[in-house]
């Protein structure tokens, strides 16, 4: 007959369980929302393609400093109160987001969701610290299966509450009152843990985020500016300065938050590299496919003028499920071929299906086959990564390393979104509407060279799985496959999962 102790404890673990779910969901709706309707953010507060682009971007970047910050600061000072300032932060950005009638308050809201990036890893820790073994692995299935759930229900939001041409605002409200409920479960729900006490490196992050405002901006301007520009070179060269000023830092701190000894290990470096091939490629696949679906056939000769609700349910929504369902497939792999070699598939089927729809794009069909299979190359590619570093490093540094890995994730996703957007508004063609006005849209030249660029990383993906790894590292413990086959189904987000 069961306690009322173990009942309590039980309905406590479940809350627990409900309650991370949710932070997750809310970080899936956050960063899935908008992509669809890019196009109509960009239509209806009257700016370029090049600035609208700046709604990812600007996510990004904040993400690549938040993450690792956030993760630090629930160690040092216990995950209950980084949780709830995260989700506060969050909220602030959502509702500057909701608000915003203009592109800059716009960008600053999604910079402040950024923030959200963070809560994944520390709804990991939490479930580790809070649960008893027996339920710790379903519950970290559950938690990573939320981020799909939550993808897929943000895609088919998006198309109903933008549907018609509506305020795109709307997709934003949704965010302020999904944060507030799960501000409010995280409060009442999540027990208060000391945390282990230590120093944080609040100058890294911010010089981490310098340096990548330095690189992404050039990168996104340059055919504006000028790439001979003095804006443009200067703004490179203090990239190259602040990022090698970041790594003396911090190779000379006890807590860094990069740990630049792991750096020089190979088949770390390897894993990160490849992990910043496929985060660029997933950015191109997204942000151009989205342009490209709803460019007018009538006055572009290509795409098929989709409308918000079609991009997101007919061209993107499949590939999200089959990304869910192909994370636990490519873990199975994984225990049995090698994290290597899963590696190395999924980055030559990426390879091919962005050439396919380089080439492939005249119907439907053909964008979205190729579509669902780079969706699926990206849930295996990212499946991989935590077993080859765990593979790799000693048992008290996953947490770092797959940190770390998580950084090259996301500043690959902030570069490639950036670059994507450059590419499409450099070669434009004009088009005269019907009652006189002109309106440039990109050739379709510059999408094929968009969805070749994604292809080309790929192929540096797949040529540092087949060379740059070799057959280095232990072989996985029975224990490790079931947490990489229960966290792959958190996709791109699995690096910032293991270890932690």
């Amino acid at each position: 007959m069961t306690s009322s102790f173990e009942r309590r404890r039980t309905a406590s673990s479940t809350a627990i369980v409900l309650t991370m779910a949710g932070t997750v969901f809310l970080l899936a709706m956050a960063q899935t929302l908008p992509v669809p309707a890019l196009p109509q953010i960009g239509l209806q507060l009257g700016v370029s393609a090049t600035t609208v682009g700046w709604v990812t971007t600007a996510t990004m970047l904040a993400a690549s400093a938040f993450t690792p910050l956030l993760g630090r600061l629930g160690d040092v000072y216990g995950h209950k109160p980084v949780i709830l300032a995260t989700l506060a932060v969050t909220l602030v950005g959502s509702l500057i987001a909701a608000s915003a009638h203009s592109i800059d308050l716009l960008i600053l809201g999604r910079a402040l969701q950024g923030a959200s990036f963070g809560l994944f890893p520390l709804a990991i820790s939490v479930l580790r610290h809070e649960l008893p073994t027996e339920r710790l692995t379903g519950a970290l299935a559950v938690t990573a299966s939320t981020l799909g759930v939550g993808s897929g229900v943000a895609l088919v939001a998006t198309g109903l509450l933008t549907q018609g041409g509506a305020d795109y605002r709307r997709i934003f409200w949704l965010c302020v009152a999904l944060t507030v409920v799960v501000l409010a479960l995280a409060f009442f729900v999540l027990p208060r843990r000391e945390g282990q006490g230590g120093r944080v490196d609040y100058v890294g992050a911010a010089v981490l985020g310098t340096g990548l405002v330095c690189l992404l901006l050039p990168i996104s301007q340059g055919h504006e500016w000028g790439w001979g520009s003095a804006k443009v070179i200067g703004l490179f060269i203090a990239a190259a300065v602040v990022s090698a000023g970041f790594l003396v830092l911090q190779s000379k701190l006890r807590s860094p938050l990069v740990a630049t000894s792991l750096l020089a290990h190979r088949p770390v470096a390897v894993t990160n590299l490849a992990s910043f091939c496929v985060g660029f490629a997933m950015f191109s696949v997204f942000l151009g496919a989205t342009y490209f679906v709803a460019t007018p056939p009538a006055l572009a000769g290509f795409g098929f003028g989709a409308s918000v609700l079609r991009t997101s349910v007919a061209f993107m929504l499949p590939g999200a499920v089959v990304s869910v369902l192909m994370g636990p497939i490519a873990g199975r792999l994984v225990g049995r071929i090698g994290a290597r070699f899963v590696l190395l598939i999924a980055s030559v089927i990426g390879l091919c299906a962005l050439t396919a729809l380089a080439l492939l794009h005249s119907t439907s069909t053909e964008v979205v086959v190729a579509l669902v299979v780079a969706n699926a190359a990206i849930a295996i590619a990212y499946a991989a990564m935590p077993a080859l570093l765990v593979a790799n490093v000693a048992p008290h540094e996953t947490g770092i390393a797959n940190s770390i890995n998580s950084i090259m994730r996301t500043v690959g996703g902030a570069i490639g979104s950036a670059l994507v957007v450059t590419i499409l508004t450099s070669d434009t063609v004009e088009h005269k509407l019907r009652n006189g006005a002109v309106a440039a849209l990109p050739a379709e030249g510059a999408y094929e060279i968009a969805f070749l660029t994604g292809a080309a990383f790929f192929a540096v993906a797949a040529l540092l799985a087949a060379f740059g790894l070799g057959r280095t590292g232990r072989r996985l413990t029975q224990h490790e496959v079931e947490e990489d086959i229960v966290l792959a189904s958190a996709g791109e987000f699995a690096t910032a999962s293991t270890g932690l």
